[in-house]
């Protein structure tokens, strides 16, 4: 499936931020302003060399969204080699076939492709670092790192996660 033409449809961060006027709108903002690079993960993302262009699944309402695409926008701030295109998850889950968990399309999903649209690898509702506290089944772990989590403390986290993918 050719996944070029439906990252042409979508939508830059500020055009996907603008498609509400109230709460999910102001957090997703508040978050991106929030967002502290620092030096040592701004070099690793000015490292990156080559066009990288990442399909995003996501939605206003989904808190796992309202952390994880501004950090995307982060990226794309500090190096202009990223792009990024928003689509609506609802809609298109036929494109999201590939990146099911338990069976269900789950969002923000971002797509990592090369230049020539080749994907390279995704990232898929939540840093890795979350999935495996809470797989440790500890639930006091999973509920402090999930207030972090929402608070934004893992965000670059997510970050480190994409630059890997957009390095192979």
């Amino acid at each position: 499936m050719n996944i070029q033409p439906l990252f042409k449809e979508g939508l830059s961060f500020i055009e996907f931020v603008n498609r509400d006027k109230d709460a999910y709108k102001e957090k997703t903002l508040e978050i991106y302003d929030t967002i502290m690079i620092d030096e040592i993960l701004e070099k690793e993302i000015k490292a990156v060399n080559q066009l990288i262009n990442v399909l995003v699944f996501a939605e206003i309402w989904c808190p796992d969204c309202m952390i994880n695409v501004p950090a995307l926008q982060k990226i794309v701030d500090i190096n202009p080699n990223f792009a990024i295109s928003i689509v609506s998850r609802e809609g298109n889950e036929m494109f999201m076939d590939n990146y099911k968990v338990s069976g269900k399309p789950k969002i923000p999903t971002f797509v990592i492709m090369d230049k020539d649209f080749h994907a390279l690898g995704d990232f898929i509702e939540q840093p890795q670092i979350l999935k495996e506290i809470e797989a440790k089944g500890k639930q006091v772990e999973t509920i402090v790192a999930k207030r972090k989590y929402r608070k934004g403390e893992y965000i670059s986290e997510t970050i480190k996660e994409v630059l890997n993918i957009a390095k192979k």
